[in-house]
């Protein structure tokens, strides 16, 4: 695979940096990479650089960079109407609203913008549920959550992580939740009392590292929720719409939650777009004036989802996604004991654990990037790689040729 170079400006690069370092808040540490323009599965950077992207944004760009029908909807809206806030209707939002709630197998569709937003929209209407139709007692609701989880860093939802980066400093926190073990339904089980309104679960955890529950732990949790009466809430926001081989990742358990949190690819990577979809006995419980958003469902963003739901419903990129997400496990399969020590997949999504005598994950990242392969750490000795679906397997073969080289050099 050749990359392209024209470094007319070598200095660029570093001026780019040093303004965000000096003006942006500290709160990501990425690569020194800053990029110009893109397509497909490619990032240029500021001096000519191409780079193989295997990130995706973290999902967000599934069908990846500026796809021509999800650019072609968002500039025909963009002639048209872009916000008019919920005070009005428009066009494109009973269509979206309807064309989802269809796609997804619910009622109704709650639409938002960031999936943090719409992981505490999901919250507030389970407590509503709970006191509204579970009749638990008002101030009791508890929500049961699963350690190693990644949701959002707004103050809510940090109040059940355990990841001490994301909480140390940020308290007090909000009351209301269990955590027990990922992959434990008995400890969902023990921990679920008569004021349990929700089960909040990742199906496959990303930030952890592609971590894969074990086969019937979300049957046997959906069981345990239907008998108690506890909604069961699937957060896909990076798992769902085609990144594992299925529509969502809970399909590959035979589970349907009773509320799905979608966003990040929603959007077409393109606008915000985030939505919880339920049915009309959960979302109906919301009144006017109990939850909003400016631009939650604003004409833009839903002309580019309702795109996005017409490319998931030929199935291309499920499939897409499986056939390639197969020949990138046998290719990562073979680094396994080669400064791998761990490989999960599950679809075109993988988190490769890297031996600790050999590199950090960091390093790693930073020597594939001057190679011109893009990807993330994650806790220490974990890389992601979530490539664009439309990425080709010789791509897929280049990228983790350059790793095998990485490895075998900091080995």
């Amino acid at each position: 695979m050749v990359t392209e170079t024209a470094t007319a400006d070598p200095g660029v690069t570093e001026r780019d940096i040093a303004l965000a370092e000096r003006h942006a808040a500290h709160n990501y540490h990425p690569l020194p990479v800053v990029a110009d323009r893109a397509e497909g599965c490619w990032i240029t950077d500021v001096e000519g650089d191409r780079y193989l992207d295997l990130l995706a944004a973290y999902s967000a760009l599934n069908f990846g960079h500026r796809h021509p029908q999800i650019i072609a909807a968002a500039q025909a809206q963009l002639e048209k109407v872009t916000l008019v806030s919920r005070a009005f209707y428009s066009a494109e939002f009973g269509r979206f609203c309807a064309e989802l709630a269809e796609f997804v197998g619910k009622d109704m569709v709650l639409p938002m913008n960031t999936g943090a937003e719409a992981v505490e929209s999901g919250l507030k209407v389970a407590r509503k549920w709970g006191y509204e139709v579970k009749g638990v007692p008002d101030g009791r609701a508890n929500i049961i959550t699963a350690s190693g989880n990644f949701h959002g860093r707004t103050t809510s939802i940090i109040s059940f992580s355990d990841d001490p980066v994301a909480t140390a400093g940020f308290g007090p926190f909000t009351p209301g939740f269990r955590t027990v073990p990922f992959g434990d339904s008995a400890a969902v089980a023990a921990a679920t009392d008569e004021h349990t309104v929700a089960v909040l679960l990742e199906p496959v955890q990303g930030e952890a590292g592609i971590v894969v529950p074990p086969p019937d732990y979300l049957r046997e949790v959906r069981a345990l929720c239907t008998q108690r009466g506890v909604l069961l809430i699937a957060d896909e926001i990076q798992s769902g719409l085609a990144r594992t081989g299925r529509t969502f990742a809970c399909d590959h358990f035979g589970v349907v939650p009773d509320v799905y949190l979608l966003g990040k690819a929603l959007g077409g990577g393109v606008v915000p777009l985030s939505a919880v979809v339920a049915n009309s006995d959960v979302l109906g419980v919301l009144r006017p004036g109990q939850h909003g958003s400016t631009f939650g469902g604003n004409p833009l963003a839903c002309a580019v989802g309702r795109t996005v739901i017409a490319m998931l419903r030929t199935g291309e990129y499920q499939d897409r996604a499986a056939r390639l997400g197969d020949h990138l496990k046998v290719r990562l399969d073979r680094l396994l004991g080669h400064g791998v020590t761990e490989v999960r997949t599950l679809g075109l999504w993988a988190g490769v654990d890297i031996d600790r005598r050999v590199a950090t994950g960091r390093q790693v990242a930073e020597a594939l990037m001057h190679r011109k392969v893009l990807v993330k750490d994650t806790h220490l000795t974990t890389i992601r790689l979530a490539p664009p679906i439309v990425i080709e397997e010789s791509e897929i073969d280049w990228a983790l040729d350059q790793l095998a080289e990485v490895l075998t050099e900091l080995g």
